[in-house]
């Protein structure tokens, strides 16, 4: 199970409409379960980003995994709430 999720980082992640959305920098593990819960991307597009902050995406939402990821469930535009972003980090 590791050396398969460990080829999810650095996988590009699109989109259900195609568009880019940015590369899986991390892993959310339920480690009880030995399942991944989600994947975690830094420098997002802004396109569907604003800031580009990072974002968790719950791997219930990928539809596929290949070459690239293609999400089946994504908001058409993700705005961060000001409990969302830390300045503490």
């Amino acid at each position: 199970m590791l050396e398969e999720t460990a080829n999810l980082i650095g996988m590009k992640v699109y989109s259900p409409k195609g568009i880019y959305l940015g590369a899986v920098s991390n892993l959310v593990l339920d480690l009880s379960g030995r399942r991944v819960d989600g994947i975690f991307l830094d420098n997002t597009s802004p396109v569907l980003v604003e800031g580009s902050h990072p974002v968790n995406v719950p791997y219930r939402w990928i539809q596929s995994v290949g070459d690239v990821i293609i999400l089946k469930k994504f908001p058409d535009r993700v705005v961060p709430s000001e409990g969302d972003l830390r300045s503490d980090l």
